[in-house]
């Protein structure tokens, strides 16, 4: 019961630090586009692990059976599910971003049966449709128009990799630090991303970089939303069962939510307090039943 309340606390903390990152995203990509973005964060991530790591002084030592895993999991989730992430959001609204992508759950409950074995219990499906209906129901005033279809498909890829990818953590075997796997599998999407973004570099606005708002939603994308959430999250998904862990994914859109009435000024309703509830009511059947 211990670890459920502790890995429950990691992945609540997770989701509600991504709750905010659509509003950033959607800042930062109009000065700095969605690849140079994802290298920019992840170096800075890199920068962030790596002092974490050392000071912590992890053994970075992986097994040569276990590389492939690492490999994918960088590949699927740190390179492919990032970028349509940013592509999509550039493409389409916060708002949409933070619909499409609370998907997650619903996938990782399938990539669980498939590459798990896990048992899709009466609860856990009766959770996912209460805290989905829950979403709906805070997001149900968004308008989606035709001209956000390729980002709705970018977004809906980015869902598809990130469920996959959370899944697969659950393979890795719990001698390795989070630290580590988290720090090798940003090392491999810096390693795509490179070679297709380096020389565009110079052509990004230094000077609109260097505005507050601009660097400052780099040093969240980079430190917040990547080194710490990660970890936060990876650790969080081995101390529950996948397909329970995707479940508080599903807290994103309340804190963004939540975010925009006060900091922005944004209107509130009591869709969004039903639609809240109906999501607490899911992770809690979640919690007990682990």
């Amino acid at each position: 019961m211990k670890n459920t309340i502790i890995g429950s606390l990691y992945l609540s903390l997770a989701a509600s630090i991504w709750g905010g990152m659509y509003v950033v995203v959607k800042v930062v990509v109009d000065v700095v586009p969605p690849l140079e973005l994802v290298l920019l964060r992840y170096v800075i991530a890199i920068l962030a692990l790596l002092t974490i790591g050392l000071i912590s002084k992890q053994s970075w030592r992986i097994d040569k059976r276990d590389w492939l895993l690492v490999f994918i999991i960088g590949l699927v989730g740190n390179t492919i599910s990032i970028v349509t992430q940013e592509v999509g959001t550039l493409l389409s609204t916060a708002q949409m971003g933070a619909i499409i992508t609370s998907t997650t759950p619903a996938f990782m409950v399938i990539f669980a049966r498939i590459v798990l074995k896990e048992k899709i219990t009466f609860k856990k499906s009766i959770s996912v449709i209460l805290a989905t209906f829950g979403v709906g129901i805070i997001v149900g005033n968004a308008h989606i128009g035709s001209s956000h279809q390729l980002g709705g498909v970018s977004l809906l890829i980015a869902a598809l990799t990130w469920a996959l990818m959370s899944v697969l953590i659950k393979r890795v075997p719990g001698q390795y630090s989070q630290i580590v796997i988290t720090t090798y599998a940003v090392l491999v999407a810096i390693v795509f991303l490179t070679p297709v973004t380096i020389s565009r570099l110079d052509e990004l606005d230094f000077q609109a970089i260097m505005h507050p708002s601009i660097w400052g939603g780099l040093l969240y994308l980079g430190v917040i939303s990547t080194a710490c959430a990660f970890l936060l999250w990876n650790r969080g998904l081995q101390m529950l069962t996948a397909s329970s862990g995707g479940l508080f994914f599903f807290l994103q859109p309340i804190v963004g939510t939540f975010l925009g009435w006060l900091m922005l000024g944004e209107q509130i309703g009591l869709s969004f307090w039903i639609g809240t509830i109906l999501i607490f009511i899911g992770v809690l059947l979640v919690i007990r039943e682990e």
